[in-house]
């Protein structure tokens, strides 16, 4: 129970800044683009309570946590109105881009941290890893995983916008016929890692991209410390 304990709270904190930003994020590039629907709503608040879902942001997190299984989460979208857009199909594509990017930024912001840090927060680098330490390092992977994770071409992730910009408009209706059945697919994913950890769905997809991304950010860490 103890370690159960210790694991939330690393995991939550750093969760909950990477969903937040994440959301917020996508307001902003929205409202610089023409569309103040996130600001209407205040939705553009680092508030994790204007953000938070429950089941998204907690609850499955935690228990993917507990069953020792790849850790995604969401919030509540922010929402964004494609037709007040100043041009919707840039538009779209940019707030997507924006969730994860930030992401990225956030995770060299947590290696860089890490690598100024780790001496004064891990003066005997054969301890156990410290409280911080761990803190820092589940926020770097968290935010890697969240925005290579959200890249997915799969409705209504924000890589099934990009992927949708900057395919030809002739197939885009067909791109579109996928939306309805989008979350289907998201939980048949969610099914698979939990009730099939053997197959691996997620590690043989998002595993090397999001290993090498981590080997880079901590390669900028060590290059810092």
């Amino acid at each position: 129970m103890t370690d159960t304990l210790t694991l939330a709270i690393v995991l939550i904190p750093a969760l909950i800044v990477a969903i937040v930003f994440h959301e917020v994020a996508h307001g902003w590039t929205a409202l610089a683009l023409g569309d103040p629907t996130a600001k209407e709503q205040n939705r553009l608040s680092l508030n994790p309570l204007r953000h938070v879902d429950p089941v998204g942001t907690i609850l499955v997190p935690g228990l993917l946590a507990l069953m020792s299984a790849p850790i995604f989460g969401w919030a509540k979208p922010v929402p964004v109105r494609k037709d007040r857009l100043d041009n919707p199909r840039f538009g779209m594509m940019a707030v997507a881009a924006a969730g994860p990017g930030t992401n990225f930024v956030l995770a060299a912001v947590g290696a860089i941290a890490l690598g100024l840090l780790a001496p004064t927060l891990q003066p005997d680098i054969n301890a156990e890893p410290t409280l911080a330490v761990q803190g820092l390092f589940y926020f770097i992977l968290i935010n890697i995983f969240l925005g290579i994770f959200n890249l997915l071409p799969i409705p209504p992730f924000d890589g099934s916008h990009i992927v949708e910009g900057l395919m030809p408009r002739r197939y885009v209706h067909l791109y579109e016929k996928l939306r309805p059945f989008g979350m289907l697919l998201f939980l048949g994913l969610v099914l698979l890692t939990w009730f099939a950890p053997e197959w691996g769905v997620l590690d043989k997809t998002l595993g090397p991209p999001v290993e090498w991304a981590l080997r880079n950010y901590l390669a900028l860490a060590n290059s810092i410390s």
